[in-house]
């Protein structure tokens, strides 16, 4: 028996911010001193480092769950099934909703029991529930359904990563623009008569000195509300960190599926900076003593859409899958890796074949 992805899905915002439209923020250190250099210099360097230039915001009208749950409809239409046979729900998300205009997070109910709610799941069976593992929360979620399938306590489940960044951000936060909203969705499921599926997982979790590398702090405007919090990163540490053990747990599981470097066509990777992703392959083939990366192995969707946390991959990986991306090609029997970092600190991978 294999576990398969047998539907994807994604909601992709309209509202579409580039980096020009940050041109009159008032940015701020951590230590609430004003940055004196020019915003059009902030932009260009940012641009250069992370690779974004435009990305996307919810509108006014629509939540996370509300998102996710649109994602979840394209996802069970592409994979043909009947929605009252999901076993599981399972959302990945970070803030819940978010109304606009505010900076409460709202996690009651679930989001999973309310795009049950807005899919109209009546079977009482069907178990929704959510999870918080940062930015590699939609793996974790594919690796949990794995794991109830293959324990043959379901059959079928519907994966979702969903976020609304941008209403949790600090405008006087240079850290600020690499955020966006977007949901994306999955179909997992046993397959008695396929080659196709789940090869392998890691995980790992680093809760010491890693553990605030991200975190909810006050505005860097010095005249901030103490008792409002942001989503705050220290990029310098998150760099470090995710640069020197995401390479190592993609290692550990294409290891642990027995497949050989050279027979991975493509590395989905989270999509939170064009430098770092690279950085990534990069040092990955390098403890393989391979010095020159093949070409072509790493689509991406940072440069248009930004980081939107769990949604990234599952995104990436339908956006992939319906052609949007012309150079990137998935046949049927291509070994994939997915692989995630994120607060944590968390890190996952996993190896599947298409």
């Amino acid at each position: 028996m294999a576990t398969i992805i047998s539907g994807t899905g994604s909601y992709i915002p309209s509202i579409i911010k580039t980096n020009l439209a940050f041109a009159e923020n008032t940015f701020y250190g951590e230590d609430g001193v004003l940055i004196k250099t020019p915003n059009a210099e902030i932009v260009e360097k940012f641009k250069d480092i992370t690779g974004i230039y435009e990305r996307r915001y919810a509108e006014e009208n629509m939540n996370t769950s509300e998102m996710a749950s649109k994602a979840a409809e394209l996802a069970i239409q592409d994979a043909g099934i009947d929605p009252e046979t999901i076993d599981q729900i399972i959302v990945a998300h970070n803030f819940g909703d978010v109304l606009p205009g505010t900076i409460q997070t709202d996690t009651i109910p679930a989001l999973a029991s309310r795009v049950k709610h807005h899919l109209g799941i009546k079977n009482p069976n069907c178990v929704a529930y959510d999870i918080l593992f940062g930015c590699p929360g939609w793996i974790q979620g594919v690796i949990q359904a794995d794991s109830f399938i293959k324990s043959g306590m379901a059959k079928r489940c519907l994966v979702i990563g969903a976020e609304t960044l941008s209403r949790v951000v600090d405008s006087h936060d240079r850290d600020s623009m690499i955020f966006s909203d977007g949901a994306g969705a999955c179909i997992v499921e046993e397959d008695t008569n396929t080659n196709s599926g789940i090869l392998a997982s890691s995980v790992q979790s680093h809760c010491v000195d890693e553990t605030y590398f991200l975190y909810l702090g006050k505005s860097y405007h010095p005249e901030g509300d103490e008792a409002t919090r942001y989503i705050k990163m220290k990029g310098r540490k998150v760099y470090e960190y995710a640069i020197k053990n995401v390479p190592l747990a993609m290692k550990e599981c294409i290891e642990k599926a027995g497949v050989d470097i050279h027979d991975i066509k493509k590395f989905f990777l989270h999509q939170a900076n064009e430098k770092m992703d690279e950085g990534f392959i990069k040092a990955l083939y390098k403890l393989y003593d391979i010095r020159i990366v093949p070409e072509n192995v790493m689509p991406m969707s940072i440069h248009d859409l930004g980081n939107s946390s769990v949604a990234t991959i599952p995104t990436l990986y339908d956006l992939v899958k319906r052609g949007k991306y012309k150079e990137h090609q998935l046949h049927k029997g291509d070994i994939v890796i997915f692989a995630s970092v994120g607060a944590g600190m968390n890190i996952n991978a996993i190896c599947y074949r298409v």
